[in-house]
C-alpha cells in the first residue's frame, strides 16, 4: 500500500503525469487509485473521459455520512480506479478540506498504488495528505525555462517542494516533462538536480503533440498513443518508480542510465535542438 502525491508549478504537466503514472501502474498489475487533490481548479477527470461526476470528492467532503467508494469510479480500458473533483463553482463553496486526508486514508487500504494529484505551488489542498504518503513526485516542465535561468528556476520550485516533503519524511524524485532541449542541456539540468540539490531525476520526457491530442479525446497517452514518444519515455519512468519503490533499490545517481535509455526516444539532434532553442 504506497501513496505518492504529485507537485509542481503549474502546467507543468502534474495532471497528465498523474492519469499516465495511474494507467503504467495498473497496466503492470497493481490496482491503483488516482485521486484529484486539486479542490479548486480540478481536472483529472477530464483525462478519462469523466466530465460531469455526480459523486465525487466535493461531495465526500460536503456530505460526511457518504460512503467513499461511491465516488470512485473504474476506468475499464486503463483498469484505474479514479476519484475525481467537481469543477462547478457552487461545489468548491463551504467545504470542509479538511476532511480530504480522513477521505484518502479510507479509501487508499483497497489499493497497491494510490497517486494524489496536487494543486499549483505549494500543495494547501492536499497537504494533510502528506502524512499518508511515503513518496513525492516534482514535475518540472523545462520547455518554457530558457536554459541560462533553469538552474534558478529549480532552486526557487524544486527546493522548496523538496524541504516540504522531506518535513514530512517523504522520498523525493523529480520529473522533467515536455523535453525539447539537446542531449547536452538535459545532462547539465540531470547533474545539477542530483548533485546540487541532491534529488533523483526519475523521468525525462520529451515533449509530445500526442500528449494533448490524447487528452482532448479524454485518454492518457499511455493508452492512447502507447507507441508515441511520450508514452514510451513514461513507461521507462514507470519501470524506475517500481524498482524504486517495491525493491527499496538506492535510486542515486539512476537518472544517468535512465537518460541513456531514453535519449533515442527524444531524437535530439543538432539541427532540431538548434531550431527549437
Amino acid at each position: 500500500m504506497v501513496s505518492i502525491v504529485v507537485t509542481g508549478r503549474g502546467g507543468a504537466g502534474k495532471t497528465t503525469m498523474s492519469a499516465n503514472l495511474s494507467t503504467y501502474f495498473s497496466r503492470r498489475g497493481y490496482s491503483t487509485l488516482v485521486v484529484d487533490g486539486d479542490l479548486y481548479l480540478p481536472k483529472l477527470a477530464f483525462h478519462f473521459g469523466i466530465y460531469d461526476p455526480r459523486y465525487n470528492i466535493h461531495t465526500l467532503l460536503k456530505n460526511p455520512d457518504m460512503e467513499v467508494i461511491q465516488a470512485v469510479y473504474h476506468d475499464p480500458k486503463t483498469g484505474v480506479d479514479i476519484l475525481p473533483g467537481s469543477s462547478k463553482i457552487y461545489d468548491v463553496i463551504d467545504m470542509n478540506q479538511k476532511r480530504l486526508r480522513d477521505i484518502v486514508n479510507e479509501i487508499r487500504t483497497r489499493y497497491e498504488v494510490t497517486i494524489i494529484d496536487s494543486p499549483v505551488g505549494i500543495p494547501f489542498d492536499t497537504i494533510s495528505t502528506f502524512r499518508l504518503a511515503k513518496y513525492q513526485l516534482i514535475i518540472i516542465e523545462i520547455e518554457r525555462s530558457p536554459i541560462k535561468s533553469v538552474h534558478r528556476m529549480i532552486e526557487n520550485e524544486v527546493v522548496k517542494l523538496k524541504s516540504l516533503g522531506k518535513a514530512y519524511g517523504l522520498n523525493v524524485g523529480v520529473i522533467l516533462n515536455k523535453v525539447r532541449e539537446s542531449s547536452g542541456d538535459v545532462d547539465d539540468i540531470i547533474e545539477f538536480l542530483e548533485h546540487s540539490v541532491d534529488v533523483p531525476v526519475v523521468g525525462v520526457i520529451p515533449f509530445d503533440n500526442k500528449v494533448p491530442e490524447a487528452t482532448n479525446y479524454g485518454r492518457p497517452v499511455i493508452d492512447y498513443a502507447p507507441h508515441a514518444k511520450a508514452s514510451k519515455a513514461i513507461a521507462e519512468s514507470g519501470d524506475i518508480l517500481i524498482k524504486w519503490i517495491f525493491n527499496r533499490e538506492k535510486r542515486r545517481g539512476m537518472s544517468h542510465r535512465l537518460y541513456e535509455a531514453v535519449t533515442s526516444l527524444l531524437s535530439f539532434d543538432r539541427a532540431f535542438a538548434g531550431k527549437k532553442l
